[in-house]
C-alpha cells in the first residue's frame, strides 16, 4: 500500500460504486420480501436451488456454506430453521462421521419447483429486463475479474 496517503475514488468512481451499492441492496431486498409471500428468505431459497441442482439433491454442510458464503454455524442455524419447515433434513455422511449432509426433502422440492417461478419472474422484472443484451453481456465481464479475485482471497 502506498505511503502518499488513500487513492480516493474520482465522481465517477464514487458514482459508480455507490450505483452498485444501492441496486445490490434495493434488489436484494425486493426479491427477499417477493420470497417472503412463499414463507421463505433469500437465503433459504439459494440453499433450496444449491441442493435441487445436485445430485441425490444433497450436499454437504461444509460445501453448502462455501457456495452459500455463510459460516458453518449460521448456515447450522438456517438448516434447523429449514428443518423445522420440513423444506430439509440432515444426514451423516457415511464415509466421514464428522461430515453432514443438508438433504432436499419432497417438501423442499416441491417448494422450489412452486416457487421458483416467481422468483425468476422476479429477477427478470427487476433486473434482466431493465438492461438490454449488451449491458447484460457487459455486466457479466465487468463481474468476472471481480469475483475470481474475491474467490481467489478466500
Amino acid at each position: 500500500m502506498s505511503t502518499d496517503g488513500p487513492r480516493w475514488l474520482t465522481t465517477v468512481e464514487q458514482r459508480a460504486w455507490r450505483s452498485h451499492l444501492s441496486a445490490h441492496k434495493l434488489l436484494m431486498h425486493r426479491l427477499d420480501r417477493e420470497l417472503h409471500g412463499f414463507g421463505l428468505s433469500l437465503n433459504d431459497y439459494e440453499i433450496l436451488v444449491n441442493l435441487s441442482e445436485n445430485p441425490h439433491r444433497r450436499m454437504r454442510m461444509s460445501d453448502l456454506a462455501d457456495i452459500t458464503i455463510q459460516s458453518r454455524s449460521r448456515l447450522s442455524h438456517q438448516i434447523s430453521r429449514m428443518e423445522s419447515a420440513r423444506l430439509v433434513i440432515r444426514e451423516s455422511c457415511d464415509d466421514d462421521r464428522r461430515g453432514t449432509y443438508a438433504v432436499l426433502t419432497d417438501h423442499g422440492w416441491e417448494t422450489i419447483q412452486r416457487v421458483a417461478p416467481h422468483h425468476v419472474a422476479g429477477v427478470r422484472e427487476h433486473f434482466i429486463d431493465l438492461l438490454t443484451d449488451d449491458q447484460i453481456h457487459d455486466l457479466q465481464l465487468a463481474y468476472d475479474p471481480i469475483v475470481d479475485h474475491l474467490k481467489s482471497l478466500r
